[in-house]
């Protein structure tokens, strides 16, 4: 299971975010996502941990918590719905 993290200020640092979650247990990975266009982080993350009971436990633990004044948003990642290739809308379509 994948951990999203939302809400966090734009300067906060992998380092960080494995930092705060290890104490809940062992973290796998941290993804901070970027704009393909500035490379500025988008103001959340994505947390892989080592078990189900570390995630859960660091879900309930850290969800409205306050992280430089913002509270954090903590929950399961939703796996990204499929894009739909039918072929309606932009571009030039056929008639």
């Amino acid at each position: 299971m994948t951990i999203f993290v939302g809400n966090l200020p734009f300067s906060v640092s992998e380092q960080a975010i494995t930092d705060a979650f290890a104490e809940y247990g062992t973290v796998k990975s941290v993804k901070i996502p970027t704009d393909r266009e500035t490379g500025r982080p988008r103001g959340f993350a994505f947390v892989d941990m080592d078990n189900t009971a570390s995630e859960d436990t660091a879900i309930k633990e850290l969800d409205g918590a306050s992280w430089d004044n913002r509270a954090i948003r903590v929950n399961k990642a939703e796996p990204k719905p499929e894009r739909s290739n039918d072929n309606r809308g932009g571009g030039r379509g056929r008639y």
